[in-house]
Formats: structure tokens, C-alpha cells, sequence
């Protein structure tokens, strides 16, 4: 499948290049639009203060496990390398407050976002993006990760991101807020569910939160923290099982003819809605009724039937869409940054061309399988005993919990 990987790499590149390349390049605020739903000035002027950082995290966050594969060769590895060292240069650049790219990490509420997105990104590079720093570069990370803690969360899927946030101070050897990672997980366990869905909050949405923010980041911050407090270990018992569960939930999500349910909030992320699938596929955490290769088949006709005229501006930014160009599901925190969120679906580039993600032959996803009248699988739902919480609820209350 030599030509599906040079396509999703092709696609994933002409997405993420020109953010990386501005930035690294100290113009990132110069050439960037800001392009928003409503085209009212005071509006506009309120986007640009985020969606800088806003680019640069979900760009990293989405190329960083190709980043930081191994094994590859030959022109692959090459652009490999120069991607890998314009993204620590974009970094240093953002983090940096003498220089032109500088971007907002401590006002108003956005960066707690996508300071965790970055975060999460650079936790999945770490040998690329974190190591190589100076002492100085990883001083200036740390204070701007430690800014973006300082905003208050809402009571959602925010607490996600002070958590993700976190455990990268941790993984830096900073001082960081134990906290903010148990708020997160033992919020998250009272708002699961069933059959491997959270709550964004108390309350149920149908959209693709799950799959945006929560699942993925719970599921790495589960696998690096987890393992250091032994309350967090019991806590984080189910989380690889659940995310199992959703990522079958996803699979079957995809149609036929290689298309999603336009249901929820912030649609203009286009295929970034697929990021935990990706991200399973990655961590081969997929169900045992649902192969790599039919992910990979899946997931490489969603991209190309999304990827419509209208997906860039003339000069290669991203626009305002779901398919091609649709100003209008832009919501209010929508600007251009935010549409680079999307690159998380390219995930599966972290796995080398051998991987049988990579490999593998082509294989029929399960309602193009099913809908074609060819073998059926019966979906089971997860079911749980009991949730995995430590504290009863009255005590964590009386105990200052919430």
C-alpha cells in the first residue's frame, strides 16, 4: 500500500507545512490569515489572539508521531528530518517572548487548549522535540506551559487539558500540580458513561469530543501517570478498554463510500474527528474484530472525499469547512488556526512502511463490508461492574473534592 502512505504523507504535508515553515521562519504572525465566520472587526481582532498557538499545537500534535518515527529512508526520512527540525524551530520561536512569533499562552481561556494540544504533540516526539532543547529553550517551554495552567477550566473536557499540560512538566523533571491530573481523572471517571464514551462534563453531547480531546489525551496521560500514584493506577484501570470500544465505535461510523455523520460542534476540524481511531491504530489498541488495514482503507477514503476544492486559500492556508469550503459551520472560537486540528488524523505515519497498518492488503471496512452484502461481525457493547473511583462520592465532597 506504498501509494495510500505517499498520499496520506503528501496530503498531511501540504496541510502542515505552512504553518511549520512560518513560524520557523519567525513570520508566522506576518502571513497567517485570521479567518472567522463573522467577518466583524472586534471579532477578528479577538481570534488573533489565539489562533497562532492555536496553529502551531494542533499542527505539532498532528505530525508528530511521523516525527518521531523510526526506521525510515530514503526521501521519506529526509523530509522527515527537515520537518523535524523546522518543528523544534517553530517552537523555540513561539515560547520565546524576544521574538516576532511569540504567542499568547496566559490570556483569556483559549491557550489553556492549545497548550495541551502542543503539550500532547511534543510528549509524542519527545526524542525530536524536547530533548534537543537547550536548558534555556526547555525554561521558556516550561514558563509558558506553566502560564497556561494558571486559567481557570471550565467544568468539561477543559480538565483534560490542564492534565495533559502537567504531565509534560512532569516528563521535564518541572515542578507541576498533582492536582489538576487527579481533578481530571476522577472527573472524567464520574462522567463515563458506558460502552466507552465520556461525558464532556455531566451531561452527554453527541459530537466527536471524545475522539477531539478526551479519549486521546486521557489514554496518554493514563500511560505516563498512571503508573506513578497508585491511586491514579486504579483509576486509569479501564481507560485502554474503552478507548478500544470507541475506536470500534468510530470504524463503524465510516460509510461505505468513505463518509461521517456531520452530527456535533466543530465540524471545521474536518477528519480530525477520526484522531482517536488514528491514534489506536497507532498504539495497536484496535478491537480484535477490526484490522489495521481496514482502518487504513477507511481512513484514506474519508481524506480523499474531504479534501475538496475550496480546502485552501490561494496561498495554502486552510479554510473554513467540513468539505471544500463552508464559512458557515464555523462556530464563534473558530478562526484558521483552529482547522489545523485536523492533522491528528494522520497519526498512523508514526507506524514505519513495514507495519502491517502499512503492509497489510487492502481490506473492506465494516459497513463497506456489510452494506456490500460480505461477512457481518456482531458489535458487542463494553459493559463495566462498576466504575473504577477510588473516593465514594460523599467523601471526595467532604474531602474538598469539586
Amino acid at each position: 500500500m506504498d501509494n495510500a502512505r505517499q498520499y496520506w504523507l503528501d496530503t498531511m504535508l501540504r496541510i502542515s507545512l505552512p504553518v511549520i515553515e512560518a513560524a520557523a521562519e519567525e513570520r508566522l504572525h506576518r502571513d497567517m490569515p485570521c479567518e472567522c465566520r463573522v467577518e466583524d472587526e472586534v471579532q477578528v481582532n479577538i481570534r488573533r489572539r489565539f489562533t497562532h498557538l492555536e496553529a502551531v499545537g494542533r499542527t505539532v500534535d498532528g505530525i508528530s508521531a511521523w516525527i518521531s518515527c523510526k526506521g525510515l529512508s530514503g526521501k521519506e526520512e529526509e523530509e522527515r528530518k527537515r520537518t523535524a527540525d523546522l518543528t523544534r524551530k517553530a517552537i523555540i520561536h513561539i515560547t520565546n517572548p524576544e521574538s516576532p512569533d511569540f504567542v499568547n499562552f496566559g490570556s483569556g481561556r483559549q491557550p489553556l487548549v492549545d497548550a495541551a494540544f502542543l503539550a500532547h504533540g511534543i510528549l509524542r516526539a519527545q526524542e525530536e522535540l524536547l530533548d534537543p532543547l537547550s536548558s534555556e529553550e526547555k525554561k521558556l517551554l516550561a514558563a509558558c506551559m506553566r502560564a497556561s495552567c494558571c486559567i481557570k477550566s471550565g467544568f468539561n473536557n477543559f480538565y483534560m487539558f490542564l492534565a495533559m499540560i502537567e504531565t509534560l512538566l512532569y516528563v521535564m523533571g518541572e515542578p507541576y500540580d498533582k492536582n489538576h491530573i487527579d481533578s481530571a481523572l476522577h472527573f472524567h471517571e464520574l462522567w463515563y458513561k458506558g460502552d466507552g464514551i465520556y461525558g464532556d462534563g455531566e451531561e452527554f453531547c453527541m459530537n466527536y469530543y471524545n475522539s477531539f480531546v478526551i479519549q486521546p489525551m486521557y489514554y496518554d496521560v493514563a500511560r505516563i501517570m498512571g503508573p506513578t500514584d497508585p491511586d491514579w493506577k486504579i483509576l486509569v484501570h479501564n481507560v485502554p478498554e474503552r478507548a478500544r470500544r470507541y475506536a470500534g465505535i468510530l470504524e463503524r461510523m465510516i460509510s461505505p463510500e468513505g463518509t461521517f455523520p456531520a452530527v456535533g460542534r466543530s465540524l471545521a476540524y474536518r477528519f480530525g474527528a477520526m484522531q482517536h481511531l488514528s491514534e489506536m491504530a497507532l498504539y495497536h489498541n484496535l478491537p480484535k474484530d477490526i484490522t489495521a488495514m481496514q482502518v487504513r482503507d477507511a481512513l484514506t477514503a474519508l481524506i480523499r472525499n474531504m479534501m475538496r476544492p475550496g480546502t485552501f486559500d490561494e496561498n495554502g492556508w486552510l479554510t473554513i469547512g467540513f468539505c471544500g469550503a463552508q464559512k458557515g459551520i464555523g462556530e464563534v472560537y473558530i478562526s484558521t488556526g483552529s482547522l489545523y486540528l485536523c492533522t491528528t488524523v494522520f497519526l498512523p505515519l508514526g507506524l514505519g512502511p513495514s507495519d502491517v497498518f502499512w503492509s497489510g492488503p487492502e481490506t473492506p471496512w465494516t459497513n463497506k463490508r456489510m452494506w456490500g452484502g460480505g461477512e457481518c461481525t456482531i458489535d458487542e457493547a463494553r459493559h463495566e461492574k462498576h466504575h473504577q473511583t477510588i473516593y465514594d462520592h460523599d467523601e471526595y465532597v467532604a474531602a474538598g473534592g469539586y
